[in-house]
Formats: C-alpha cells, sequence, structure tokens
C-alpha cells in the first residue's frame, strides 16, 4: 500500500477514534470532579443521590449504543459521527455549567448517549473504510484513543484542582475554588477535543461499505479507489454487492434469521466477556482495592497513575499483534491468561498478602486485559456482521456490553460483602475459563480476511 494512501487511511480512523477518546474522557472525569460537585449540590450525605449522579450517565448509554444502529443504518455512519461530537459538546457545556442537581443530571444522561454511540459507531466505522490485512490495528486506534481519553482525565482533573486540607470541612471544600469552579473546569476542558471532532468529523468520507449496500455504488467505487486504486475498488464492491443479495432486509427482523443468532450470540458473549472478566472493577474500585492491600491514601493516587499508563502502554503491544497473531489467539492468550492471574490475585487476598506483591498482580491483570480483551473484542464484533446489519447487530452488542458493565459495577460490592475479595476475583477467574472456552469452540479466525470473506464463512 501507497505511504500516501496509508496516511489517508489512518487520519480517517484517527478522526473517527476521536469519539472513542472522548467516551475515554467522558466516563472518567467525574470521578475526579465527584469530591466537588457533591459538596456543591449538597449530596455527599446521600448515597442515592451520589449513585444516580455517577450511574446517570451509563443509561444514557444504552439507549445511545441501541439508536446508534439504527440511525447509522439508516442514515449512514458520518452524520452520526457528527451528531455525536455535537452531543459531547452539548454535555461538556452543559455539565459544567449546571446550577442544579437535575440539570446536572440531563447533561450526563445526554453524554451517556454520545458516550453509547460513539462506542458503537466509531470502531465499526473504521473497519468499514480499512483493508482487511490492516483492520485489526486500524479498529485498535479506537481503543487506544480510549485509554488515552483516560488518562487524560486523570491527569487534567489532576492539574485542575487545586490541593485540599485535610481537616478541610464540607463548607470549606463547597466554598473553595474547587467546590465553586474548578469541577466545572474539569468538564469544560472537553470541550475542545469535542468541538475538533465536530469539525474534522465533516471531512471524513462516508462509509463506502454503507454507500454500496443501499445501492449507491458510484460513490462507493470513488472512496473504495482512493483506498486501494481502482482494481481494489471494483472488487470491494462486488463482493460487497454478491453477499448483499443474502439478507433482504436490514433491520432488528434480520438478526432473528438462523444464521444471524448465531453471529449474534458470538457478539453478545465477547461483549459481556470483556466486562465480566472484572477488570473494570480494578478500575472502578481502585481506591478500595488498593486500601484493603494496605496502601496509604497517597500510595493509592500514585497506583492509579501505574495503572492508567500500564493500560496504555499495553493498547499499543496489542495494535501490533492483532493483525499478527489474529483475534481469537489474543482473545484466548487474554481469557486464559486472566483466568491464571486472578487465581494468584485471590489468593493473595486470602492468604492477606499485601504491599507490591499485589499491585504486581493487579498491574499484570490490566496489561494482559488491555493487550488483549479490550481490543480484540471491539475488532471483532466490528468485523463479524454483514453490511445490512452491521449497525443494528453492533448496537445489540454495546448494549449487551453498557448493561453488562452495569451489573458488573453494582455486583462487586455485593459480591465483595458476601464472598470477600478472594472469592469475588475467583468468580472472575471462572467466568473467564468459561468465556476462554467459548471463544476456542465457537470463534472463526478472521485476520486478513475481507468483511465479506467472514460474512460468507458464517452465513452458511
Amino acid at each position: 500500500m501507497k505511504t500516501q494512501t496509508s496516511i489517508y487511511l489512518f487520519l480517517i480512523a484517527l478522526i473517527s477514534a476521536m469519539g472513542g477518546f472522548l467516551f475515554g474522557y467522558d466516563w472518567v472525569v467525574i470521578g475526579g470532579a465527584k469530591p466537588f460537585y457533591e459538596q456543591f449540590f449538597d449530596i455527599a450525605n446521600s448515597p442515592t443521590l451520589q449513585g444516580w449522579a455517577m450511574s446517570s450517565a451509563l443509561i444514557g448509554c444504552l439507549f445511545g449504543a441501541i439508536s446508534a444502529g439504527k440511525l447509522s443504518d439508516k442514515f449512514g455512519r458520518k452524520p452520526i459521527l457528527i451528531l455525536s461530537a455535537g452531543l459531547f459538546i452539548c454535555t461538556a457545556i452543559g455539565t459544567g455549567a449546571a446550577n442544579t442537581f437535575s440539570l446536572f443530571n440531563v447533561f450526563r444522561l445526554i453524554g451517556g448517549f454520545a458516550i453509547g454511540i460513539a462506542s458503537s459507531l466509531s470502531p465499526m466505522y473504521i473497519a468499514e473504510i480499512a483493508p482487511a490485512h490492516l483492520r485489526g490495528r486500524f479498529v485498535a486506534i479506537n481503543q487506544l484513543t480510549v485509554v488515552l481519553g483516560i488518562l487524560s482525565a486523570q491527569i487534567v482533573n489532576w492539574l485542575i484542582a487545586e490541593p485540599v486540607a485535610a481537616d478541610a470541612t464540607a463548607e470549606m471544600i463547597r466554598e473553595s475554588w474547587n467546590g465553586q469552579t474548578g469541577w466545572r473546569m474539569m468538564f469544560w476542558a472537553m470541550i475542545v477535543p469535542a468541538a475538533l471532532f465536530f469539525l474534522f468529523s465533516f471531512v471524513l468520507p462516508e462509509s463506502p461499505r454503507w454507500l454500496a449496500s443501499t445501492g449507491r455504488t458510484a460513490s462507493a467505487l470513488k472512496i473504495f479507489s482512493r483506498i486501494g486504486g481502482e482494481i481494489y475498488a471494483r472488487n470491494e464492491v462486488n463482493a460487497i454487492e454478491a453477499t448483499s443479495k443474502q439478507i433482504e432486509e436490514g433491520g432488528f427482523k434480520s438478526l432473528l434469521q438462523p444464521a444471524m443468532l448465531k453471529i449474534l450470540l458470538i457478539g453478545v458473549v465477547m461483549a459481556v466477556l470483556q466486562q465480566w472478566c472484572g477488570i473494570n472493577v480494578i478500575f472502578n474500585y481502585a481506591q478500595e482495592i488498593f486500601m484493603a492491600a494496605g496502601y496509604g491514601v497517597s500510595d493509592v493516587l500514585m497506583n492509579i497513575v501505574v495503572t492508567g499508563i500500564t493500560n496504555v502502554i499495553f493498547t499499543i503491544i496489542a495494535m501490533c499483534f492483532v493483525d499478527r497473531w489474529g483475534r481469537k489467539a489474543l482473545t484466548l492468550f487474554g481469557a486464559f491468561g486472566l483466568t491464571c492471574i486472578y487465581a494468584f490475585m485471590g489468593a493473595a487476598y486470602y492468604f492477606h498478602l499485601t504491599g507490591v506483591l499485589l499491585l504486581v498482580i493487579v498491574v499484570a491483570a490490566i496489561a494482559c486485559y488491555a493487550m488483549t480483551l479490550a481490543t480484540t473484542m471491539w475488532v471483532i464484533i466490528s468485523e463479524i456482521f454483514p453490511n445490512r446489519i452491521r449497525g443494528i447487530a453492533m448496537s445489540v452488542c454495546t448494549f449487551a456490553l453498557w448493561a453488562a458493565c452495569f451489573i458488573l459495577t453494582y455486583t462487586f460490592p455485593v459480591l465483595n460483602s458476601g464472598l470477600g475479595a478472594a472469592g469475588t476475583f475467583w468468580l472472575y477467574g471462572i467466568i473467564c475459563l468459561v468465556g476462554g472456552i467459548f471463544v476456542w469452540k465457537r470463534l472463526p479466525e478472521t485476520k486478513g480476511k475481507s468483511l465479506e470473506e467472514i460474512e460468507k464463512e458464517l452465513i452458511k
């Protein structure tokens, strides 16, 4: 592939993946603002309202994810990417400007809706424009921007927040710069990347696969020719037209066909496994996990930064191997690797081993996850579905992912209380083991194959 074409593809993928960056930033920024907006809205003593503030975006995610497919199949990928960028600008401005708790949550719901769209649509769009031999690496760019967005939110929160005295009262925090302005700036900082995403999205080409599957062959040929030349363009369009005839209509009804249900099961299991493998518990409850291991507050903050950097580094490593080793091989490595790591983690908690040893085990788990399940899941669900129903099917899988995330997040305190930390992580290990067996038996290898070749293999 010519260097100029490679640069063009990279820039398209990077612009689309800005949705992933905003997804990561918006998902994490609220954690740094939490101690201050809770005092501003006077909800620090109300666990119910605190929980609603943290979870309202998740409700928006569910609606955004399930809407993204239908909207993108009807109007195209590009307009809905632009819509998500506009919603990110709206939530950044509105959440930071909110003076009532109700208004704050309205904008968090809008932000969640944008996250639901971006988490579904950005990897799908990249998969539809990337050549087969580069698709895994290019889709992985989206996951890299997600973890960079998470890390950016952690850094921005740390830079904006002024030091808080150990003996500061609730009233002092409420009236401080942090309590009046600082937490707002944490949200407003997202305006810059959201505005860039909005502007750059207008220069994106429409997905050529969506164009071809909706009968706009001339436009699809033009974009494919820009990516790989005229011969490549004609071959791609011919393959799309041939496979499109196998599915007479799109929409949710198409997913009920026996062949489609088989593929959908793979996608949903992959999405749920990525969440129920338990890694997000380590991110969401990092403070509790590290303090249970004997670390003080200052050490906990340092350890969280270490885990964030690990996440970024091993996501980059995943980009190097996803097209070499293949999706199935990496996924198996991740599922069975986490099974072993959780066995050691549970043992560490069971025998009350603390300090550096537990930190090493946690970092190993995050590294294993980042270079496998975190990346391969998005690649797999973005490429296994037929062109005509890819948007709808991706929506269902992303909805399943966010529902699984909700269940994981809210069951951890219950499991931790009932089973203890050791039993909880052993349970996650069992889930990884079962997931690995499913992948071994049911997931086909898709590396190096065009989306149409994958479709022919899966629909039999």
